[in-house]
Order: C-alpha cells, then structure tokens, then sequence
C-alpha cells in the first residue's frame, strides 16, 4: 500500500510566505505613493507661491527666501546668465560672475543632475561648504532671456529622489524658466 503525503501543510506555508511578500510590497508602494504625492503637493506649492510675484525682483526673492522653507531644503540659490552678464543670486543678495562659469556647469548636466556631496557647488556661494545633497536643475531659455541653473541645497546626507522627483524638478525648473522669461519680456 501507499503512503499519503501531506500537501496542506506546505501549501498553508507558501501561501502565507507569498501573502507576507505581497503586504510588504503593498506597504513599500503605499509609502512610495503617499511621499510621491507629498512632493508632488510641495513643488506645486513653491510654483503658486512664485505665480503670485508682481516684479523680476519679488520672484528672485521668493526663490531664494521663500521656497527653501516651502520645499524643505536649506539652500537656492539661482546662477543667471542674462545679456551676457553672469549673476549668482541667494537669499544674501546678488553677486556677479563670469558667464563661462554658469555656461560651464549648465553644460555638465543633463536637464536635473541629483547627487550627494562632500561639498556644495561652488555656484551655492558661501552656502556650498554646509552642502552635502544638491540638485542643480536647468534653466534653459533662447537669447535674449535669462538662462541658468536652479541651485538647491541640504546640508544633511539624504536618499537621492528618484526619477520621478528628477522630473518633479524638471517641472520646477520649467516653470521657473517660463516665470523669468515673462519678467524678462519688455512690454
């Protein structure tokens, strides 16, 4: 005669295996979901708040003043390259620079260049030596208009965003680019 071979129990087994895989999964997707739309809600923010400036100047300065809190970082800062004239701006005010050096790190990224540092970018001014996570993000744009970088700064190590949080920054650099293109139109 046979033998019978209990099945049930390595089936129960495997099926509460795959059902704890499954609920991490969906814990992992929801923690994704709820920080992605929390950005999302924060870049959202900073652009309104910048929709809402009424000159060139109260858009610089709720940039650099008013989204480092908005979005949660420590430091903006904007390098300009504008009439051929090179400008680094932060919530300390303005200072000139060499065109080449805004030219220069505009062409050594791509469209958001995200990375944890030991230092900022020099472009961060006397913010860059407290850096350690920076994204440098595009502002692109056709003589004559404003072209240049986004600069924003943490001084703690944290996690680089994914390629969804590169083109939430795409976003915010686009609409930046647009806002500063309407300030620079002569009427």
């Amino acid at each position: 005669m046979g033998r019978v071979i209990q099945f049930e129990e390595r089936a129960v087994a495997t099926l509460r295996a795959k059902l704890g895989a499954a609920e991490s999964a969906r814990a992992d997707l929801l923690a994704f979901a709820r920080g992605h739309s929390g950005a999302v809600a924060t870049i959202h923010h900073a652009v309104i708040a910048a929709l809402e400036a009424d000159s060139f100047d109260e858009l610089v300065a709720i940039v650099t003043c008013d989204w480092p809190a908005l979005l949660g970082i420590d430091s903006v800062a904007l390098a300009l390259v504008v009439n051929g004239q090179g400008f680094r701006v932060d919530r300390h005010g303005v200072e000139h620079l060499e065109p080449a050096l805004i030219e220069r790190a505009l062409g050594a990224i791509d469209a958001v260049a995200l990375r944890n540092v030991g230092r900022g970018h020099p472009l961060f001014g006397s913010s860059a030596a407290a850096i350690r996570a920076e994204a440098l993000v595009g502002l692109e744009a056709d003589a004559p208009y404003p072209h240049g970088l986004l600069l924003l700064g943490q001084s703690g190590d944290h996690p680089l965003p994914s390629d969804e949080g590169a083109q939430l920054l795409q976003f915010l650099g686009a609409a930046l680019g647009a806002m500063l293109r309407r300030w620079a139109t002569p009427y």
